[in-house]
């Protein structure tokens, strides 16, 4: 099965090179990689022009305001994988992320993946490459064990179990867990997104869109929501929070959408040329 795996980028080409580092080291290795950028920078084009190894292509758009939605539109539009995998730029994926996904991947199923929140220390180690994620994806319990002690850093989400093993399919797969859908990593058949007409863009710079907003409208279209928890794992690099309040507005136009069941948006895939 071909993977496009869809990464949201807007100006940090360092912590792009750390995912596309990443990706270079993955067990499964039918993917192509789609960089929707959510702008047009020149430093963005050159770093992903001087990307080897690797099957890209580059989607870009005029920086006039968060526009994250129509930027990962851009993405689907673009990808010729059946399934998509969707990353944020500042998520750096395990090995085995890929591998992790396409093991769990099923007809009717969306997979809700997680993320471990490195501190600063780590994050800093990372940028100067004086640690790599694939070290210490390896060492975790020892390179991470800091982070057991970080409430924020959600150290269990780090530990990774094959979907294959034993361990996963007598205690694992069939607990009941937390599958609400998180924009950074989740994934899903192509067929199922057009569905929905994608991502919906009236939102504007709400963080709504590719959390809250796909998971309901992927419920009410009739899929499950599977958790790939441990399994399909990834490291969030540290920043400052950034704030994206939800108005009054678009809160009023998700209940309304959600109470009319409204799961085909109108303003997505379809509002492109």
């Amino acid at each position: 099965m071909k993977v496009s795996i869809i990464i949201a980028v807007y100006k940090d080409t360092e912590a792009l090179n750390l995912i596309i580092e990443a990706l270079k080291t993955q067990t499964y290795k039918n993917f192509e990689v789609i960089v929707a950028e959510d702008n047009d920078a020149l430093q963005m084009k050159a770093y992903v022009e001087s990307i080897q190894d690797l099957d890209v292509k580059h989607t870009f758009q005029e920086d006039i305001g968060v526009r994250k939605s129509r930027s990962q539109n851009n993405g689907i539009l673009k990808a010729s994988g059946e399934y998509l995998i969707f990353l944020d730029g500042d998520i750096i994926p395990y090995s085995t992320f890929v591998a992790g996904h396409v093991a769990l991947a099923q007809r009717g199923r969306v997979l809700a993946g997680r993320r471990v929140n490195l501190n600063a220390a780590l994050s800093t180690k990372f940028r100067e490459d004086s640690l790599t994620p694939y070290t210490l994806e390896k060492w975790y319990l020892c390179v991470g064990f800091s982070l057991m002690f970080d409430r924020n850093a959600r150290f269990e989400q780090g530990i990774y179990i094959n979907p294959n093993s034993f361990i996963y399919k007598k205690f694992i797969g069939n607990r009941k867990r937390n599958t609400s859908l998180i924009g950074c990593n989740f994934s899903c058949f192509r067929d199922d997104m057009m569905a929905i007409n994608g991502f919906d863009e009236s939102y504007g710079e709400s963080s709504l869109p590719d959390d809250m907003d796909l998971d309901w409208r992927f419920r009410a279209y009739g899929l499950e929501l599977v958790s790939c928890k441990n399994v399909a794992n990834t490291f969030h690099l540290f920043h400052k929070k950034q704030n994206n309040p939800t108005s009054p507005e678009q809160w009023e136009k998700f209940n309304k959408n959600k109470k009319e069941k409204r799961y085909v948006c109108e303003d997505g895939l379809n509002s492109h040329a």
